[in-house]
């Protein structure tokens, strides 16, 4: 069964809302040591344009999720129907038919982005955003959305310190209360894991922008989207994955969605402090996602067809300013790097930029990271309408 193009126009017609119901949404507990879990299917189709449903294959035991992340196994795109996540808490929860047809959302809500103000998608309905640690674009992007689409937004910045959190309020107790007030909570916060917690206890929806070094799987599917609008395809590419990786949240999560595509090879090029984990490694080689490291960004730069740059989070690294020291600055993309890469291939960020992108490479077109900014209010928008009132 093909999932038309036209399927997706809902977001501009109108749609059908189902019934909003706390109590559907997570009849479950959910902890560390004991998960309540089902696997999600893989397809492994090739990439298309307009999705198709393909015959599944299992993910192995230990790609299996908490219920609460669960895909239903007969997945429907069809207009009014429920979307197939409760929440969005880590990448590993988006097979690449969810994906093309998020996707296409995502396509559908820049042209509602173009004439608004007037959208009413979600007239009626409230967004908490609850950050723990400082967010710009996250933030921001999500609340725009929201408000694009007509709805309203209750925020607190910085809950660390300015919330009830500084009172030693745990975030279980936060989420209870926060619940109470809104339809939807975006929540950023400094502990990874964090995201899970809250899930497993709010009755809405529940999307994590960020969990300490852990995830941030709404930045991913935005890189996603990215680099098939500016690369045109999303199997057979090269990444260059350079920079903060052992506690670069962007970089995991992108990996997770990469691992969805066909003969896809990833670059690891970061300073000895701060690589890749183990974890992400071996979860590449279980896909059998080729993987290599190198110390040589020229070389690795002339061969992809991305090349995503991140900085080093000196947040991460405590007391230990010597190791940040001496990772800051190693790999830095200037205007050296642009002449020896393809013409074709494209310099992202997830953002903030310190010193790792000179200003001189902005000019270039190949610099997509302001671009991939602003995909992110698309998919974002994309999220908040299929969680609140579905496809």
């Amino acid at each position: 069964m093909a999932a038309s193009s036209s399927l997706f126009s809902c977001s501009i017609q109108g749609v059908m809302p189902f019934q909003k119901t706390k109590t559907d949404y997570k009849q479950f507990q959910c902890n560390y040591s004991d998960l309540v879990c089902k696997q999600f299917s893989h397809s492994n189709s090739m990439h298309l344009k307009h999705p198709r449903l393909l015959p599944n294959e299992k993910f192995s035991q230990s790609e299996t999720l908490c219920r609460a992340l669960k895909v239903e196994n007969s997945p429907s795109f069809l207009v009014g129907k429920k979307f197939q996540l409760d929440d969005v808490i880590e990448a590993q929860q988006f097979d690449r038919d969810i994906l093309g047809a998020i996707f296409e959302v995502a396509r559908d809500m820049e042209k509602i982005e173009k004439r608004s103000p007037g959208s009413q998608i979600l007239k009626g309905y409230l967004m908490a955003t609850l950050f723990y640690e400082p967010s710009t674009r996250t933030r921001l992007s999500f609340e725009s959305a929201m408000k694009r689409l007509g709805g309203e937004v209750l925020t607190t910045e910085n809950a660390r310190e300015f919330s009830s959190a500084a009172k030693g309020e745990t975030l279980e107790d936060s989420i209870r209360t926060v619940e109470g007030y809104s339809d939807i909570i975006v929540m950023r916060h400094f502990e990874s894991g964090a995201a899970k917690r809250a899930a497993a206890t709010a009755g809405i929806p529940v999307i994590n922008a960020g969990d300490g070094p852990g995830q941030h799987p709404t930045q991913a599917l935005l890189d996603v989207y990215t680099i098939e609008r500016e690369i045109g395809k999303l199997d057979g590419i090269k990444v260059a994955l350079v920079g903060d990786l052992a506690n670069g949240r962007t970089v995991r999560s992108l990996a997770y969605l990469l691992a969805r595509y066909n003969d896809v090879k990833i670059y690891f090029v970061s300073p000895d402090a701060v690589k890749m984990k183990n974890d992400i490694k071996d979860y590449l080689t279980s896909r059998k996602v080729e993987w290599e490291e190198s110390a040589d960004l020229m070389e690795v730069a002339s061969k992809c067809d991305i090349l995503y740059q991140t900085r080093i989070q000196r947040e991460r690294f405590g007391e230990r300013i010597d190791l940040y020291e001496e990772a800051r600055g190693k790999y830095i993309v200037d205007r050296h790097v642009l002449e020896v890469m393809q013409k074709h291939a494209v310099v992202m960020h997830p953002l903030p930029r310190l010193d790792e992108i000179t200003v001189d490479v902005d000019g270039d077109l190949r610099a997509a990271y302001f671009r991939q900014a602003k995909n992110g209010l698309y998919i974002r928008m994309a999220l908040l309408k299929l969680l609140l009132v579905g496809w």
